[in-house]
Parts: C-alpha cells; sequence; structure tokens
C-alpha cells in the first residue's frame, strides 16, 4: 500500500499551490466585500454596516469581520499590496499586517520586505511601525488605562490568586525582575532548580516581594544586572520626531529614557543590529541632588504632593536636543510622568522662566486649583452688557450660587 502513497515532494507543491489559489481568492473575496461596503448592500438586509452583515451572512465573529472590511477598504489605494495579493504571493496574514502601516511612500519597500520575510517577522516589523509614530500615544493611553490587578483568596484551598494586566514595557520589568529572583533563588537553594517552572516563578515572585519590604526607603538604588536589563528597540529617526520603528509607544520610551538606564539599539530596517549604544542619559548624581533639592523631593505637577516614587523628567527631552541640566529638570511622580509623556498633558515657559502645565484641550493647569468662577461659560458673562451693581465680578458670582442647567458648565475633571 505504501506505493500508493503521495510522495512527500508531491504533496509539498500541491499544498503550495493550493494555498497561493486561496490568497488569490481572498483577494477577490475583499475585492466584492469592498464594492458591497460602497454601494451600502448591508441596508438590504435592514442592517447598518457591513461588518455586521457579514458577521451574519458568512458566519463569521464580529473582529473577523471588521478586519476583512478594513483590510478590503484599505487595499483601494494600495496598488503594489493588491497586485502581490491578487497572484497569491501575499499570504492574507501578511497583507493584514501590512494594511496597517503601508501608504503611497512605504508601500515598495514594505511589499519586498513581506516577500523575504515571514508572516511572524512582518507582523512584529509592522507593529514596531507603528510604535514609531505620533500616533502610538493612542495605544499607550489605552494600555495605561486598561491596567489593572486582582487577588481573590480560595480559603478553602488555602491559595491566593494574582491577576494582574500592565502596559508591554512595564510587563517586561516584571519578566526580567522575575528572572533575576528566580536565578538568585536557585542559587541559594539548589534544589530549587528540579522543580517546575511555574514553581520556580511563584517562588520568584515571593522573594522579590520580601526583598522589597524589607529593604528601607533611605537605602541607595539596589544593585542590578545587565542580565536583567530591559532592551527597548527603537530608531534615532522615532526619537527625533519623524517616522521610524519602535518596541513599545514612542512617547513610553522618551518616558523610560527621562531618568533610567537604557540600551539603545541601532538596527538596519529589516532588524539587523548595528551597533548598541552605552548605557545613556542618566542624570548625574550631583544634578540629580540639585534637583531634588530645588524640588524638595517632590511631584512638581500642580497640586500634588506626591514624594515616593518620583522621576526626573527633562522637560525638553534629550532626543529633540535638550540638555541633562538642572533647568531643564523637574521631578514628576509616575503618575504625572506618565500623563505628561503619554496623557498629552505638557509643560511650557514662559519669559519669566516659569513653568506652567497644560491639559490635553490646552487649558492651563493652575497652581491653586480651579476657582468657582472658571466654571462658567464665556457667554453667560456676554450676556451682561450692563452687570448690576459690583461689576460683572458680582454677577458671575450670582451665577454661580444660582447655577444655570448643566449646558453652562464646562466640566472640570
Amino acid at each position: 500500500m505504501a506505493a500508493d502513497l503521495t510522495s512527500i515532494d508531491a504533496l509539498d507543491k500541491r499544498i503550495l499551490n493550493l494555498c497561493t489559489h486561496i490568497n488569490a481568492a481572498t483577494y477577490e473575496l475583499l475585492v466584492m466585500i469592498r464594492e458591497f461596503d460602497e454601494r451600502g448592500g448591508c441596508l438590504k438586509w435592514g442592517l447598518d454596516c457591513t461588518s455586521k452583515w457579514l458577521a451574519w451572512r458568512c458566519d463569521l465573529s464580529m473582529a473577523t469581520a471588521r478586519e476583512k472590511v478594513r483590510v478590503a477598504q484599505s487595499l483601494k489605494h494600495l496598488p503594489l499590496i493588491s497586485a502581490a495579493f491578487k497572484t497569491g504571493e501575499l499570504s492574507y496574514s501578511k497583507v493584514r499586517s501590512l494594511t496597517r502601516v503601508a501608504n503611497v511612500g512605504n508601500e515598495e519597500d514594505l511589499v519586498a520586505f513581506a516577500l523575504r520575510n515571514t508572516s511572524r517577522h512582518l507582523a512584529e516589523y509592522c507593529r514596531e511601525l507603528r510604535m514609531g509614530t505620533p500616533a502610538s500615544v493612542g495605544i499607550a493611553e489605552r494600555a495605561f488605562a486598561h491596567r489593572f490587578l486582582r487577588l481573590r483568596r480560595d480559603a478553602d484551598r488555602g491559595m491566593l490568586s494574582v491577576t494582574v494586566e500592565l502596559p508591554l514595557e512595564a510587563g517586561e520589568l516584571i519578566e526580567k525582575a522575575l528572572d533575576k529572583a528566580r536565578d538568585d533563588v536557585c542559587l541559594e537553594v539548589p534544589d530549587l532548580v528540579d522543580a517546575s517552572w511555574s514553581k520556580r516563578q511563584a517562588d520568584a515572585f515571593i522573594t522579590m516581594l520580601k526583598e522589597y519590604l524589607q529593604s528601607s526607603e533611605t537605602n541607595e538604588t539596589r544593585k542590578s544586572s545587565d542580565n536583567y536589563l530591559v532592551n527597548i528597540h527603537v530608531d534615532q529617526t522615532a526619537l527625533a520626531g519623524e517616522v521610524g520603528r519602535s518596541s513599545v509607544p514612542i512617547e513610553t520610551v522618551k518616558r523610560l529614557c527621562c531618568d533610567g538606564q537604557a540600551v539603545v539599539m541601532t538596527e538596519t530596517k529589516d532588524g539587523e543590529p548595528l551597533s548598541i549604544g552605552r548605557k545613556s542619559r542618566v542624570v548625574p548624581k550631583g544634578i540629580e541632588r540639585a534637583v531634588r533639592s530645588r524640588d524638595k523631593n517632590t511631584c512638581r505637577f500642580p497640586g500634588c504632593c506626591n514624594k515616593r516614587f518620583v522621576d526626573i523628567h527633562h522637560i525638553e527631552h534629550w532626543a529633540n536636543g535638550g540638555e541633562t541640566a538642572v533647568g531643564q529638570l523637574m521631578l514628576l511622580c509616575s503618575k504625572h510622568h506618565t500623563l505628561v509623556h503619554e496623557g498629552g498633558f505638557r509643560i511650557d515657559r514662559d519669559f519669566l522662566g516659569t513653568w506652567s502645565f497644560y491639559r490635553p484641550d490646552g487649558i492651563a493647569v493652575p497652581d491653586c486649583g480651579y476657582q468657582s468662577r472658571d466654571m462658567v461659560d464665556d457667554d453667560i458673562a456676554e450676556r451682561y452688557d450692563d452687570p448690576p451693581r459690583g461689576g460683572l465680578l458680582s454677577a458671575v458670582e450670582k451665577l454661580v450660587n444660582e447655577p444655570p442647567p448643566p449646558r453652562y458648565f464646562h466640566q472640570h475633571r
């Protein structure tokens, strides 16, 4: 019976040919989906979007349906990717990644890269391109907003479960810390080497917590090893504000590089390392002491009195030419440091040399909090062309004491 079996080489060729035809057929499917979408075909079935129709009619998940509509519309403006997809050279997986970052200017280079690399390598390359743009701040904001940690006690089993979700750069920091703690434990207790990986991870987690609780707040910076240093891959062009690649959102990179050790790895566009820079932009101890003394070791954000977990922030980032000097540095707690980099807040200096903070909508953050009169819309004051005795301020205060409907008020949070 063995003589009747199809040879491996023949199977290989037939599978490859079939996949090529599937790729080409998928392209035709997306072209039809785009036409259906543009002609509003979903309305005939009483649905308000093509994604819902596709999920219902073709039995797809909503996530898959939305992605197919997105890719179909994106291909309309990408002729080179469409041509390679139409002939079956590119798979749907590769096209899906490409359409997230491709444009007229980079399409040719991206197609060439996709044809000589695996789908996994391409997906990572495209993800880094997305992270290297200013628009990636939205990804960082969503990741930061959705962070959480939950503890669940199971008294009957005598166990406690810890579930945590963090932004990628914070999660990788935990991973490196666990690696160091696990290796330290195995050196001290060699018998644990034979334990399962998950048990060793759990022991390392406990070791981390014990070391933190036993340490004094006045201790100097803990010793570290380059074996547990987090490496962030980023293009110099991305740091300079141009389009480039980054392994995490570019504003997150800038925040982490404000005051910390970072190994900057210079790479080719294919991801091949060219050189590894020195640990850079760590604020010298003398300057750090001066900044902490001036700021009284307290976060400079208006209204914040946090004295713990404060970072030294480069007001003008060193990637943009900012100096590591006392006048260009200030203390910010972790929360407000994140808001300045990923949250859209900014810091400006006036002609008197005073630094002011501004919200993402451009409104200044006052040093002493918002006053009641700040809550009144300008159009209310303008209605008082002839203000009563006591001036416009009395009229505004009267409005504050007897508030109008909510639509007249700004919402300051």
